[in-house]
């Protein structure tokens, strides 16, 4: 009997043990905009028949008194016409090159929200969608046909704005698309994000969409095993849409020199970057830079491809070995690069 009862403990274990492998992990929260795991805030609901507008989470009428200006720019703008959906405020105009109608305006007739609402007039976009300035060409077109197609989605279901851009790929025309890889490939990029390894923070709250704005007071918080990602500048940032203010990364200590090694060798858990990326990780041919980008969207990136929920052939071996602290210490480490 004895030897039954430990058989069947035996056998409960090892079933209880796959049981917990088989687990679907849970996506790193702040990573997607959220302090927490769990159900809520629910995305809007969004079908393959849904306009891309009725898939966003969308934020509440801005005023339209009140005019208001940015350092160096010669525009002047109230706080409606710097978030309008189909035409927002271009604060520096001659630090792009002319916009095309779909990336200024987008198309009202069709809910497709201007290109530059999220992804500024300059590409450099913020944490929260994704840096679309200097990427290939074709690495865009494939990029917009994985989003119509359903193969790159989030993992996390909260993640409104990705519903979003899937319905803004399934709405494009094949020349819409076209003009946006162009105009995007066609921008350079330049340094956005400033990486500080740090145990406290600032205490932060979740925006709409997921931008990280600090809370008054400069009250501080443990980062813990996270990172956070916050606008040098809030007001410029979540009020007026800055396309010039940048963001600070707050990573955990060491992480940048784990980061390197993982990056730079593999760390015996997946390969070197620069094979594909080139050696300033700044892309090559069609595949695209990664150096220099926000660490939310990167480790974003790294956990849909894990998951699935991004789908890529090349980058599946890649990340399939890593954990989470791996995730956060490469992003960390090409954030800072």
């Amino acid at each position: 009997m004895k030897t039954i009862a430990w058989s069947l403990c035996a056998v409960a274990s090892l079933a209880t043990a796959a049981l917990v492998s088989a687990q679907v992990s849970v996506p790193p929260p702040w990573a997607y905009g959220y302090t927490a795991p769990g159900p809520d805030p629910v995305a809007p609901p969004c079908s393959h028949e849904s306009k891309p507008l009725d898939c966003a989470r969308m934020q509440a009428r801005r005023p339209d008194d009140v005019v208001l200006s940015l350092p160096g720019s010669e525009g002047k703008f109230t706080e409606f016409q710097i978030h309008y959906d189909y035409g927002p405020a271009d604060w520096y105009p001659g630090d792009h090159p002319s916009m095309p109608d779909i990336v200024a305006h987008g198309r009202e007739r069709d809910k497709i929200r201007a290109c530059a609402l999220c992804h500024y007039p300059n590409g450099l976009g913020k944490p929260e969608n994704g840096p679309a300035g200097a990427l290939p060409a074709a690495y865009i077109l494939e990029q917009l046909d994985a989003f119509r197609k359903g193969t790159r989605r989030s993992a996390d279901s909260r993640k409104a704005n990705t519903n979003e851009m899937i319905q803004i790929a399934r709405h494009l025309t094949a020349d819409d698309m076209k003009t946006v890889s162009e105009y995007f490939s066609a921008l350079e990029w330049r340094p956005w994000v400033k990486v500080i390894e740090a145990e406290s923070v600032p205490k932060t709250r979740a925006g709409v969409n997921g931008l990280f704005i600090p809370l008054a007071g400069n009250e501080t918080e443990p980062l813990g095993k996270r990172m956070l990602e916050v606008p040098e500048n809030p007001e410029f940032t979540e009020r007026l849409r800055s396309p010039r203010s940048g963001f600070v990364a707050y990573v955990p200590v060491g992480s940048v020199a784990k980061g390197e090694v993982l990056v730079t060798k593999g760390g015996g858990k997946t390969v070197q970057c620069a094979v594909c990326h080139g050696t300033d990780l700044q892309g090559m041919a069609n595949v695209p830079g990664i150096a220099d980008r926000p660490v939310s969207y990167l480790v974003r990136q790294l956990y849909d491809m894990q998951q699935g929920t991004r789908q890529s052939t090349l980058m599946k071996p890649v990340v399939a070995n890593l954990n989470d602290d791996d995730m956060m210490a490469i992003a960390a480490y090409l954030a800072w690069k």
